[in-house]
């Protein structure tokens, strides 16, 4: 009988699969590595998912991961299991770019918080990935760096912000990226490449060390293959941190031992009012989520509709929030530099220089109460809501104009209630659309709840996350070869 590894290509190995092969020494990092390393030299140029490749420092970091390995010490659930970083994220030594032209120069003198924990749990950092500028803007031509695309069809955009991360995990370049999700930065690049992309509880992931957006609803996590590969990733990069004070206080979790619980027993809330009864979203997706349901449901959960306040309230202040903020963090650049931004960054950011204190404390006021009224209406007497994620499958090239926003992107996103109150949500790939491009849905915990989250998003993968494919026309060798 053959092995695991005879039977699966490397980079098909989730983070469990690898680590247990890495422990048993039938596998080493360096093969890992090195197999990534080739497939990230094969693809990408058409692909542009990746900035920057460290190939030398991440064949260094391989080696020290086997060597510690063969001494004994095994630093967690990532040693030495290859990453990238979304090009916001500071290393030590390698350019943070931010895809702009403003910041091309720009070294990084220290490692982020993310990065070192993920560095000092035996990790291997392969580069950093494509990014919107500034973790905003859109898939610019006017920038630095081309914009990523979407695997699964040339003429489709993979979302963003985090647009190299959701690239190169549906191509098999790499298993685990790291993100930022600020308005659905990772959700939606999950949603739109078919990968699971997770928006932890706010405070739940440091972000000393990563550009800034909107401080307060500024979200870092894991966008990965798997939903084991998610919390892999977020054991080694959760945590307090002194260097940021917003994760002061968030309780850890043991998350890969969550998983195999099963949902027996659990709450499940629903809001068909989001998706079912707008006529926006696409009858595969809603016919997804009733799908999914129903599978919680053969498993022992119970499921109950509930109202929601409307989506729109959720946005109007989200993106009032959202404009201020990142108006205030760019504002000294877009007055002596304007025009070193992108065209949409530029046009994104501008419209928070209008925005009073009184409009800004007032939509603060709202989103307090958006919260209680999430945690009254589900939190209270539910363990996870299930809901949509996005109306359709991915835009094409054609949809962007001259001016943001495209109108199909004008509502094509359900991700912005969960920044603006915080709570832990994923996006999980859920099938295809007739159009052949993933769908997904989102789940949503309580906050620091991202155990149940994961339960969930488990037993889902295993009956329609359809984890065997792959974009065609992506090499995918199932028979234990090297492509």
């Amino acid at each position: 009988m053959p092995s695991a590894r005879q039977a699966t290509a490397l980079h098909e190995l989730s983070v469990p699969e690898a680590g247990a092969l890495l422990r048993s020494g039938e596998l080493t990092s360096v093969e890992l590595t090195r197999h990534a390393l080739d497939r990230i030299a094969r693809l990408d140029p058409a692909l542009h998912a990746f900035i920057l490749v460290t190939e030398r420092t991440a064949l260094e970091r391989a080696e020290a991961a086997d060597r510690d390995l063969r001494a004994g010490t095994d630093r967690g659930p990532m040693h030495g299991i290859p990453y990238a970083l979304k090009d916001i994220f500071d290393a030590e030594g390698v350019p943070t770019t931010n895809a702009s032209w403003l910041r091309t120069g720009d070294v990084a003198r220290t490692d982020s918080t993310v990065e070192r924990r993920l560095r000092a749990g035996g990790a291997v950092g392969l580069g950093k990935l494509t990014t919107f500028e500034f973790a905003v803007g859109g898939p610019s031509f006017d920038l630095p760096v081309p914009p990523a695309r979407n695997p699964w069809s040339e003429e489709h955009v993979p979302s963003g912000s985090s647009s190299g991360s959701g690239a190169a995990v549906a191509a098999g370049l790499t298993r685990v990226t790291i993100g930022s999700d600020t308005s659905g930065s990772t959700r939606g690049p999950a949603f739109h490449c078919g990968a699971v992309g997770l928006k932890p509880t706010y405070g739940r992931v440091s972000g000393h060390g990563a550009q800034t957006l909107s401080r307060t609803l500024d979200h870092f996590g894991p966008l990965t293959w798997t939903v084991a590969d998610a919390a892999a990733a977020l054991q080694v990069i959760a945590g307090a941190d002194p260097a940021d004070p917003r994760t002061a206080g968030a309780p850890l979790d043991d998350w890969t031992a969550a998983l195999g619980r099963g949902v027996a027993g659990l709450r499940v809330a629903t809001s068909p009012g989001w998706y079912a009864d707008d006529p926006l979203t696409m009858p595969e997706i809603t016919t997804g989520i009733e799908r999914a349901l129903g599978v919680l449901g053969g498993h022992g959960a119970s499921v109950e509709e509930v109202t929601l306040p409307p989506y729109d309230v959720f946005n109007a202040c989200g993106r009032v929030v959202f404009a201020a903020e990142a108006f205030a963090v760019h504002q000294d650049d877009l007055r002596r530099h304007p025009r070193s931004f992108g065209r949409y960054t530029y046009q994104r950011v501008m419209p928070g220089a209008g925005i009073a204190a009184a409009d800004y404390l007032r939509a603060m006021d709202v989103r307090r109460w958006l919260k209680r009224q999430l945690d009254e209406t589900v939190f209270d007497r539910h363990d996870v809501l299930v809901t949509v994620c996005g109306q359709t499958t991915a835009a094409r090239w054609s949809d962007f104009p001259e001016n943001w926003p495209p109108p199909k992107l004008a509502n094509d996103m359900q991700t912005i209630p969960f920044s603006v109150t915080g709570h832990p949500a994923l996006s999980l790939p859920i099938g295809f659309a007739a159009d052949g491009l993933p769908i997904g849905l989102q789940i949503v915990g309580r906050a620091h709840d991202e155990a149940t989250v994961f339960r969930v998003a488990e037993v889902l993968e295993a009956e329609l996350g359809e984890r065997h494919r792959r974009p065609q026309g992506i090499d995918i060798d199932h028979t234990g070869g090297n492509s």
